[in-house]
């Protein structure tokens, strides 16, 4: 059966609520025999296939844009944005392919006289094979169908099976169907990427023996229950999984003094931009104890705009979140945005202090989706290590300080604590570029890897090693003719092109 016709098999009447097993199994057999011809490929063969799935998506920008809107309630404008920033991912690791420095590509040339005698080696790396991802429902582009993770996925030369996100059905089948067509008109094999919906699907996806790796954003509750099963297969894989995030943040009294009024803007506007859903929200603040932050803070909030959050789930669970936190004694109210309409998320800040939360950072330190945040109050800069010591593994941590502000120690924690520590400005808004981590440790993800920016293509790889190989049997691009090309490093010596 031809991915196409997979696709126009299972859609053609009504929307599935789950890929059956015996569908799940044709997309993977189609993934299964679509590897080999995706890690054969040459860098300018498979950069041209991710361009192709660039342009498809830049060239029905409007139809997607529509559906997303209808499904998603992020606007125009937003999804506009977002489908650049898919398109430019695709393209990015395009580059990254031709430039070949991925390939980590090493040679020790054979040394009968060293001791031991050394033989000759040559090592590279390869995909790992077929990749399963999971959909996120805060970017139904960036991180979704055609996001990063497949991006990343297919540059290193793997077949991708996607589970579509609940939130944004119709608009995962229609760019999958666009996408899957773009690669195969391009010359890619039938397989290269593959859609299941579903709950069951998705679990069966993750344990289906044809699935070498997969990539994850969402809840921590889900990616937790993914992980052990991927983890618990006969054949165990890795399970790349960005899950939740506090990002704190740091503001030293000094900052406050000298520019608390465009602090205090600055964090409104991030936690409240996209309603609270973006994953790098500052949801924990720690603010010096009378220094008049938190009245800047309440000033701007109660003028500050929510709007409906993304699935009827997030909406219903909001609520809840909020509650959680207000139950603990510490936590009061300190402003509210303006009132919203019926089932949208209205903008809240809450006040605790630095010794709540060092004493019950379970209660305290949970990530809640959506326009919320937590200002901490700290006294002394003791009182700020002990409850900073208590956040746990984050995408992001943010310092606000001046010249003077000894801060090594809170660096020292920041530095242990999250993936990308930042000086200026506010978490929310990830670059997509060669240099961009985004992860961090646990629960922010389960690795140590990115799953933003050009070594988001290191989830997907393997190292392998030939020994003493002819060079007519070596992987093209281990051949000298063609390292003379490419960077690589000889007998420890980086040699660059």
């Amino acid at each position: 059966m031809s991915q196409r016709t997979a696709f126009q098999q299972h859609f053609a009447h009504s929307r599935p609520t789950s890929t059956s097993t015996a569908e799940l199994d044709a997309l993977a057999a189609a993934a299964a025999t679509a590897a080999p011809v995706w890690r054969a490929a040459d860098a300018a063969t498979r950069a041209s296939w991710l361009r192709a799935a660039a342009d498809a998506l830049d060239a029905h920008i409007d139809e997607l844009v529509a559906i997303a809107d209808e499904e998603t309630r992020l606007g125009e404008t937003r999804l506009r944005g977002e489908v650049g920033r898919t398109s430019g991912q695709l393209r990015l690791f395009a580059a990254v392919v031709e430039e070949g420095s991925y390939l980590e590509l090493t040679i020790d040339d054979a040394d009968p006289s060293a001791t031991p005698p050394r033989p000759e080696l040559r090592r590279t790396l390869t995909g790992v094979g077929p990749v399963a991802v999971f959909a996120a429902s805060n970017f139904p582009f960036a991180f979704s169908v055609a996001g990063g993770d497949t991006a990343s996925a297919l540059a290193a030369g793997n077949p991708v099976i996607v589970k579509a996100h609940s939130g944004h059905p119709r608009l995962s089948e229609r760019t999958a169907a666009i996408v899957a067509s773009a690669l195969v008109e391009a010359g890619a094999p039938e397989g290269s990427l593959g859609l299941v919906v579903g709950r069951e699907a998705g679990n069966a996806l993750v344990q289906h023996p044809t699935i070498q790796a997969a990539g994850f954003t969402g809840s921590l509750g889900g990616g937790r229950a993914l992980f052990d099963l991927a983890n618990g297969r006969p054949d165990p894989i890795p399970f790349y999984g960005e899950l939740g995030s506090v990002n704190p943040v740091v503001i030293t009294a000094a900052a406050v003094a000298a520019r608390g009024e465009a602090l205090a803007q600055g964090l409104v506007g991030s936690f409240t931009l996209g309603v609270g859903q973006f994953c790098t929200k500052p949801g924990v603040v720690f603010v010096p104890a009378g220094a008049g932050f938190e009245d800047l803070v309440a000033g701007f909030a109660t003028g500050s705009a929510g709007g409906p959050l993304l699935t009827d789930r997030i909406t219903e669970a909001f609520p809840s979140g909020i509650a959680h936190l207000e139950a603990d004694p510490s936590v009061t109210a300190l402003a509210r945005g303006l009132p919203a309409a019926d089932g949208a998320a209205r903008p809240v800040v809450l006040t605790t202090d630095a010794a709540a939360v060092a004493a019950r950072p379970t209660a305290l330190l949970e990530e809640c989706f959506g326009p919320v945040t937590l200002l901490v109050r700290y006294s002394t800069p003791a009182e700020l290590v002990a409850a900073l010591e208590a956040v746990p593994g984050s995408l992001t941590g943010t310092l606000h300080s001046e010249t003077g502000d000894d801060v090594d120690a809170v660096l020292a924690v920041l530095e242990r604590k999250v993936g990308r520590v930042l000086f200026a400005g506010w978490p929310t808004g990830v670059a997509v570029t060669w240099s961009q981590h985004h992860g961090g440790p646990w629960p922010a993800t389960t690795s140590l890897h990115t799953s933003v920016g050009a070594t988001a293509i290191r989830r997907f790889l393997r190292p392998v090693v030939f020994q003493d190989a002819p060079a007519h049997l070596l992987p093209a691009v281990l051949r000298d003719e063609a390292l003379a090309t490419l960077p690589h490093r000889r007998n420890g010596v980086l040699r660059l092109p």
